[in-house]
C-alpha cells in the first residue's frame, strides 16, 4: 500500500486540507474508490476504512493481479467533516455539484478540479453515496442513464438492487455523470445509513466491491461469501412514492427492506404540541420498503418512503 496526497488546499490561517489517496499496486488505472464528500457521509468514511483493511490484507497475501492499480480516497470533505457541517463551510456548496470543476474557480471548484484529474482516466469507478433527504436505504447500486452505464457490471457487486434513473439538469456536475461522460464506468453505492454506522451494510458493501474486483479480474481468488440471488435491476419509476400531507412528530411503523401489504400502517405524524395522530400513513401497494424517512420532524408534502412495486 502507498500513501499518497491526491490533492492539497492551502489555507490561510491553519494547515493545508490535504486530500489522501491509498494505492495499492501499480500499472494501469483500474478502479478508484470515492468515499464522504459531504461532512456528515461518516458511514462513507467508515466503509472506505474497512475496503483499505481489506485490500491490505489481500496485498499481502499476493491476491491482487499485478499491473493494475485501485485507489481509494476515503474524504474529499475533511473540514466539514470535522466540524460537522454537511457541504463546505465558508460558503455552503456541495463539492459533489462541482465536477469537473475550474482549477481557477470557486474553492470547491478547484478541489473538484484537482481530484478529477487524477481520477477521471481509471477504467472503474465507485462513489460511496449518500441521499439528500435523511433516512435510511435498501442497500443497491445506482447508475445515470448517459449512454454509458454499465449495467451487467453493477449486477456482478451481488448487491439486491442496481437502479438506474435518468439524469436531471443538476446531475451534470455530479463525480458520477462526469466519470462516465469520461468513459469511466461509474457506480454509486449505497449502503443503509449515513451520518450513523451500520456496520453490516458497510461490511456487506466491501464484500460486494470485493466480488466484483474478482469479476473483472482484478483480483486472483474468488472471495468467500454467502450465494446472493441474482441483482433485480429497476428505474426510479418502479418505486412508489410514499408523502405525508401534515407536518409534525413522525415516527415509522416498518423498517427498510421489510415486505408490506396494500392498506397495512407505515407511519404516523402526531401534533407536536398536542400529541394527537394527525395522519396515519398507509401502504398505497404491495412492495418492499426501499426507502425510509428517519428525522423525527417532518414537514408537509415530505416523500417519507420508497416502495418497491412488484418486482419479480
Amino acid at each position: 500500500m502507498n500513501k499518497t496526497v491526491v490533492y492539497e488546499l492551502n489555507a490561510l490561517y491553519r494547515d493545508a486540507m490535504r486530500i489522501t489517496g491509498y494505492e495499492f499496486g501499480e500499472g494501469e488505472k483500474a478502479v478508484c474508490v470515492v468515499g464522504s464528500m459531504r461532512g456528515n457521509e461518516i458511514q462513507q468514511l467508515y466503509t472506505c476504512g474497512l475496503l483499505i483493511q481489506k485490500l491490505k490484507e489481500l496485498e499481502e497475501k499476493g491476491a491482487l493481479v499485478p499491473k493494475k492499480k485501485i485507489l481509494v480516497i476515503p474524504c474529499l470533505n475533511s473540514y466539514s467533516m470535522n466540524i460537522g457541517k454537511r457541504f463546505w463551510p465558508t460558503d455552503n456548496i456541495d463539492i459533489n455539484r462541482m465536477f469537473p470543476g475550474y482549477d481557477a474557480g470557486e474553492t470547491t471548484q478547484r478541489i473538484a478540479a484537482g481530484v478529477f484529474e487524477e481520477i477521471k482516466d481509471y477504467e472503474y469507478g465507485i462513489q460511496f453515496a449518500s441521499f439528500y433527504m435523511p433516512g435510511y436505504f435498501l442497500p443497491h447500486i445506482r447508475m445515470m442513464q448517459t449512454g454509458f452505464e454499465d449495467i451487467e457490471t453493477a449486477k456482478e457487486f451481488g448487491f439486491p438492487f442496481v437502479v438506474t434513473r435518468r439524469p436531471r439538469p443538476f446531475d451534470t456536475t455530479t463525480l458520477n455523470y462526469n466519470w462516465q461522460i469520461w468513459e469511466t464506468k461509474a457506480f454509486s453505492v449505497y449502503t443503509t445509513s449515513t451520518e450513523e454506522i451500520d456496520k453490516k451494510s458497510a461490511s456487506d458493501a466491501v464484500m460486494g466491491i470485493i466480488r466484483m474486483f474478482h469479476q473483472r479480474n482484478i483480483l486472483k481468488e474468488e472471495p468467500e461469501y454467502d450465494a446472493e440471488e441474482a441483482s433485480v435491476v429497476l428505474s426510479d419509476d418502479n418505486l412508489v412514492t410514499v408523502r405525508c400531507r401534515e407536518a409534525g412528530i413522525y415516527t415509522n411503523k416498518v423498517a427498510v427492506g421489510e415486505k408490506v401489504t396494500q392498506g397495512q400502517l407505515l407511519a404516523e405524524v402526531t401534533d407536536s404540541f398536542e400529541g394527537a395522530i394527525k395522519e396515519s400513513l398507509l401502504a398505497p401497494t404491495d412492495g418492499t420498503i426501499f426507502f425510509l424517512h428517519n428525522a423525527p420532524l417532518v414537514y408537509a408534502n415530505t416523500a417519507v418512503m420508497k416502495i418497491v412495486h412488484k418486482v419479480d
